[in-house]
């Protein structure tokens, strides 16, 4: 009986831990609501690369053309826990983004944010961010590429 009673504890235990696991790694993935709703309301200077993002750098009513994209914003300031200044927004698929004196980042998918340009080692997953930020963002700084996966 207290095995049994043991084994039921420790396998509570492990869920848990598993479960908090599993639901802390996409914590910081941001809905396309989200990531649409901030582009809308900054007062950031945005420059656009890849698809054209309809209602944003595009008209409204035009059907993106790709069914599944991954969009990512970088930019060069974080003030307290704000990410702004001069910031690049890239809609498209797999690739590895140039992006020089990154300090913040979000995106609608996880994606790797490296130290070394290329998306050389080191790189850290944007799911696993260490330093959160408001509106979904990631305190990056050091970051010089950004390497966009295949969602």
């Amino acid at each position: 009986m207290q095995l049994t009673t043991g084994f039921a504890v420790c396998l509570s235990l492990f869920s848990g831990v598993f479960a908090s696991l599993t639901t802390g790694v996409q914590a910081n993935i941001v809905s396309e609501a989200e990531l649409m709703h901030w582009l809308k309301t900054t007062d950031a200077e945005l420059t656009f690369v890849g698809e054209p993002i309809p209602g944003i750098n595009a008209p409204e009513g035009l059907a993106a053309r790709a069914a599944e994209t991954t969009k990512v914003i970088y930019c060069s300031t974080r003030s307290l826990n704000v990410c702004g200044g001069r910031c690049t927004v890239y809609n498209g698929g797999p690739a590895c983004l140039n992006a020089p004196n990154t300090n913040c980042l979000s995106a609608t998918h996880n994606v790797a944010f490296c130290g070394a340009k290329g998306c050389n080692y080191p790189c850290t997953e944007y799911a696993h961010c260490e330093s959160p930020m408001d509106d979904g963002f990631c305190f990056t700084p050091y970051t010089n590429a950004i390497l966009v996966g295949n969602y």
